[in-house]
């Protein structure tokens, strides 16, 4: 029997199975990724998949949250590297739509998840409420009017994930890419206040 703790090794076979789908996912696609393939090239069952994630569009879920979580840490990021709280709201909107041309955000959270897992993807609502804060805070500094609230929130939101998605079909995202951050400028011109 193994010395190591049984949520030690709980954690490790979740996060090789997450790992291999993230991989098979990017690589094929949902919709071409053996189950059987992905467990063995993880080194486990189809049993262990099941256990851990209901199936496989738990998985994909998991897989999503993951790449989420990680997109949220690097936004977080872009906006602390700006001083002004104002710059860093635009630099992470705007980043958020570069990522769109990403291989794996692209084809994993953009195409796949949204055509798998349905509009309400699951962390939606964590992001809503994170720019929701995030206004909040420019309002309460007097840089936006503090009329919007969680409407605001969701307008926003719902506009650059649209946009996102527009940029992600498209064969050549780049010019998609391109004419979404010059309507985003504009947009949150109106935005600011005067």
């Amino acid at each position: 029997m193994s010395s190591r703790p049984r949520a030690e090794m709980i954690e490790e076979t979740r996060a090789k199975l997450i790992a291999s789908a993230r991989q098979a996912f990017a690589r094929l696609g949902y919709a071409k990724t053996s189950m059987d393939d992905l467990t063995a090239e993880a080194g486990l069952t189809r049993g262990a998949l099941y256990h851990h994630f209901g199936d496989k569009q738990g998985l994909l879920a998991a897989v999503v949250e993951q790449i989420d979580t990680e997109m949220d840490g690097r936004l977080d990021a872009i906006s602390a590297q700006v001083g002004d709280s104002w710059e860093g709201f635009v630099q992470r909107c705007r980043a958020y739509l570069q990522m769109a041309q990403e291989p794996e955000i692209r084809r994993i959270v953009l195409q796949d998840a949204r055509a798998v897992l349905g509009q309400r993807l699951p962390a939606q609502e964590h992001c809503i409420e994170s720019l929701e804060r995030r206004l909040q805070a420019l309002a309460e500094a007097g840089l936006i009017s503090a009329a919007g609230g969680p409407a605001l929130a969701r307008l926003i939101n719902g506009s650059l994930v649209e946009a996102a998605l527009w940029i992600a079909a498209a064969e050549q995202p780049e010019p998609h890419l391109e004419q979404a951050l010059a309507a985003l400028e504009l947009l949150l011109r109106g935005l600011r206040q005067a």
